[in-house]
């Protein structure tokens, strides 16, 4: 995990972190008719580094867009992921092309002053908000509940960068529960290398020059693709041997996506992973055991001293310590607690 990387980046004030341009275009070649006739705004990025610009600039009329808003930040503390320190904070405006050659020429880019450091949140900079169809961004990963709050607010169609921890966060998991929010089509290999003068201290390989390796990272939006509908293939018959039930929930263990058993309607518990095959056509998410509020509402039962005192023998009291609410199975005398699940079941 590259987690230490971010908050090392966030310590030394050097996480001025950018996506790389071939990483935006393998994402939103599967958007492209979203964009027909839309205002764009991104509106967490330095227009002079920006890939985002880039792309959006490069592709305007192939794309069909309407305009173009990009908004540059002038960073004082040089701490919040993906900004950029600029002497001014400025918006650009982007029209399209005027002179026929199909490049965005400097000349035909409006560049305009903002009276504040550029903050997403501050009023001049809500007022673009306001005249953006999609938003499209990498925000600050520290602020990523405030900022999917703000464009909720707003009733924004949106395409941003994120960390997968996000999926659990009180804020973000109704979204997704709701069908506000979903998860676009990934990084390869679940993990994105952005343009940074800082050193890389990922663990694992693949590292690239001038680049961070960052574990974790995701798209999350609520534009409607194909792969949100494409069906999960079930080819597993349940069992109870093979799908034991939950000591104190009523519901099965399904230990990976893909071994979700055909022809089970009850409840089940899967890995948070499944948000990335997850279609609302054929399952509804009922849950997230991370979420002790809905684990009191739903009636998750805590583990009784007997259970804890198994684990106690087994080891893994620490284990215990952190997931007293936590789902765990009794079989052949032993306890086991799997990671944190989500609770869905299949539609009929």
């Amino acid at each position: 995990m590259a987690n230490k990387n971010l908050n090392a980046a966030k310590t030394a004030k050097k996480d001025e972190f950018y996506t790389q341009l071939e990483d935006i275009n393998n994402e939103l070649r599967h958007y492209r008719e979203h964009f027909r006739g839309k205002t764009v705004l991104c509106n967490c990025d330095d227009p002079r580094v920006s890939n985002f610009f880039t792309y959006f600039a490069y592709n305007f009329e192939f794309l069909g867009l309407k305009r173009l808003i990009t908004t540059c930040y002038k960073n004082q503390n040089m701490d919040l992921f993906s900004q950029n320190g600029c002497e001014q904070a400025i918006y650009l405006i982007y029209d399209g092309d005027k002179n026929g050659n199909n490049i965005p020429d400097p000349a035909e880019i409006g560049i305009h002053p903002l009276k504040g450091n550029g903050d997403f949140r501050s009023p001049e900079c809500i007022e673009l908000l306001k005249q953006a169809d999609i938003v499209v961004t990498n925000p600050p990963f520290s602020l990523f509940r405030e900022y999917v709050a703000q464009l909720i607010e707003y009733d924004k169609k949106f395409l941003i960068i994120g960390h997968q921890n996000a999926v659990k966060y009180k804020e973000i998991f109704p979204l997704m529960m709701q069908n506000k929010l979903w998860l676009g089509y990934g990084f390869k290999g679940g993990a994105g290398h952005f343009i940074s003068e800082y050193e890389d201290r990922a663990a694992a390989g693949d590292h690239r020059k001038g680049m961070i390796r960052v574990s974790g990272v995701h798209w999350f939006t609520n534009l409607d693709i194909k792969k949100r509908h494409e069906k999960l293939i079930l080819y597993k018959h349940y069992s109870e041997e093979e799908y034991p039930y939950y000591a104190n929930y009523n519901a099965i263990e399904v230990s990976k996506t893909e071994l979700i058993p055909d022809g089970y309607y009850g409840l089940m518990g899967v890995p948070i992973t499944f948000l990335d095959k997850y279609n609302p056509d054929q399952f509804e998410i009922v849950g997230n055991t991370s979420d002790t509020d809905w684990c009191r509402a739903a009636g998750v039962g805590t583990m009784g001293q007997a259970t804890i005192d198994q684990l106690r023998r087994q080891g893994n009291m620490a284990h215990v310590t952190a997931n007293m609410n936590s789902l765990y199975i009794i079989k052949d005398g032993k306890v086991s607690l799997p990671y944190g699940r989500l609770i869905i079941r299949r539609k009929k």
